[in-house]
């Protein structure tokens, strides 16, 4: 009789649904919180990457109005200094810039904005989730006007 009691009772719980939702929020919930943190850093990343393109483009436009190299680097270097802390996660005093002619093809000038990204919320977010570089380095080149 005992046996037959035990199939019964394994029937009876086998066939109760009432806790299905819980289980399987328990089984799945890990893998939807490491999606939204994936996606909460790389947009964080993301979005300071594009601040940092963002300047070194604008000082390479704001430089094309020198004569000379020495003009060129002077009006980009000002520019980054006055107007860097207007940009999105960008902390003024994390960037190095690097502004002059190219070296490789004559005619261009290039603005080099590299930033120290290691201050970004985002590193210590979650350890198995794979980051880029903590720093970001973008260029952007001008063609020297009339040549």
């Amino acid at each position: 009789m005992s046996c037959s009691l035990r199939i019964l009772n394994y029937r009876k719980f086998s066939a109760d649904k009432s806790a299905t939702a819980a289980v399987e929020f328990a089984i799945l919930s890990p893998l939807y919180l490491l999606l939204i943190m994936g996606m909460m850093a790389y947009g964080i990343y993301f979005g300071a990457s594009h601040s940092v393109q963002q300047l070194s483009a604008d000082a390479a436009r704001a430089a094309i109005a020198g004569i000379n190299a020495a003009e060129r680097q002077t009006l980009a270097s000002d520019f980054i200094e006055r107007n860097a802390g207007g940009y999105l996660l960008i902390d003024p005093d994390k960037l190095s810039v690097t502004v002059g002619d190219s070296l490789s093809v004559p005619g261009q000038f290039n603005v080099t904005v590299s930033y120290d990204g290691s201050d970004l919320p985002i590193w210590g977010l979650f350890d198995g989730l794979a980051m880029p570089s903590q720093t970001i380095m973008r260029r952007s080149t001008i063609r020297i006007g009339g040549i």
